[in-house]
């Protein structure tokens, strides 16, 4: 793995971390989020973590209660550092959330400030420190899949950036940018393993591939 000056050791990643609950966006270990802060208890958020670690979480919230104003957390997330912000003159904040590694939510904390709080548990997700520039002995299999699956929903890919990338790089690109329901995305974010991660993209382009065109994409 290319060591980033930036990024924390992982025996020194902070033991709490604020979260940002939100259905559909995900940001893998050496990806790359751009979000739109405006609801105030976000920018608080993200005001804070800019003074100490610029870390904050990632955690899409449990789909039965996505109308609720402080839903039940998925039981994994992904923690990103805050690469880049810039402030807009209609008061909100542009930032780009470069991801880290993930963690199991632990306890939820009791806090005096806007946001939600809770423990990191990161030990499971210790190999996102070590595989970032792992091969992939299925790559060609992916791609080729990829490609049936970007004609069917006219999908612009950059196929020349693409291959530059790690099998790591890659499936966890594909985790992140894909249009694929949050269910899919959470399978993903769960699974520990690169080839367990490759198997379920691969069942998941497969299906979506097998799919009638026009037919709904919402699973639960």
């Amino acid at each position: 793995m290319q060591k980033n000056p930036f990024t924390l050791p992982f025996d020194k990643l902070p033991v709490t971390i604020p979260v940002f609950p939100l259905e559909g966006a995900v940001v893998m270990p050496g990806t790359e989020l751009p979000l739109n802060i405006f609801e105030p208890r976000y920018l608080h958020m993200v005001f804070d973590v800019l003074a100490i670690h610029r870390m904050l979480g990632m955690v899409q919230p449990a789909v039965a209660e996505l109308r609720q104003s402080a839903p039940t957390l998925s039981a994994t997330g992904c923690a990103g550092r805050v690469k880049w912000f810039s402030e807009t003159d209609d008061g909100r904040i542009l930032i780009v959330l470069r991801g880290v590694c993930r963690f199991d939510v632990g306890e939820e904390l009791a806090t005096t400030r806007p946001y939600r709080k809770v423990v990191a548990e990161w030990q499971r997700f210790a190999t996102d420190y070590e595989e970032l520039d792992t091969a992939l002995p299925e790559r060609n299999h992916i791609v080729a899949l990829l490609r049936t699956y970007s004609k069917t929903l006219g999908l612009d890919i950059a196929w020349d950036e693409l291959s530059k990338l790690s099998g790591t790089r890659l499936i966890n690109w594909l985790a992140t940018s894909l249009p694929l329901t949050p269910t899919d995305k959470q399978s993903l974010i769960e699974a520990v393993r690169l080839v367990d991660r490759a198997q379920i993209l691969s069942a998941l382009l497969e299906m979506y591939i097998a799919r009638p065109q026009g037919a709904s994409a919402t699973r639960h």
